[in-house]
């Protein structure tokens, strides 16, 4: 059980635009801040960071590369991935068992809570929620 301030409404942002290695330097933030928030010590921790994967390597493929990764605790674990494109993600028709490639929306919608998407005149951010009673269950209070 976490004791000291709040993490309720923190926010953090990482920019990767032109940043070489953005999904490990995006993986690498996400893992601090879960640690920082308390919330690295569950099996679903482990899903934050491989939907942060996803979100990032969809960025890059498909909307022309990341520009911000963002992090918002409350409730709700929000994470959002920021591009310059408006057009917005659609899951591969058909998929292929076994074979790279048309799996990254039907894993965001299968470990998160929810997701979509927000346009602006500059482009879109992808976000997905991992409810924060996921990220604390079973936590023990170490007495």
């Amino acid at each position: 059980m976490r004791t000291g301030p709040s993490v309720v409404g923190q926010r953090r942002r990482l920019a990767l635009s032109g940043v070489r290695g953005h999904v490990a330097k995006g993986r690498d933030f996400t893992r601090e801040a879960l640690r920082d928030w308390g919330w690295d010590g569950e099996a679903t921790a482990d899903d934050v960071l491989l939907l942060v994967s996803e979100l990032l390597t969809n960025a890059s493929l498909h909307a022309g590369g990341c520009i911000e990764l963002a992090l918002t605790s409350g409730e709700a674990l929000r994470i959002e991935v920021y591009d310059g494109t408006t057009t917005l993600p659609r899951p591969h028709p058909n998929p292929q068992r076994g074979l790279p490639g048309g799996h990254g929306l039907y894993i965001v919608a299968r470990l998160s809570d929810r997701w979509g998407t927000v346009t602006s005149e500059n482009g879109k951010a992808v976000w997905a929620e991992i409810e924060a009673s996921r990220l604390t269950s079973g936590r023990s209070t170490g007495m």
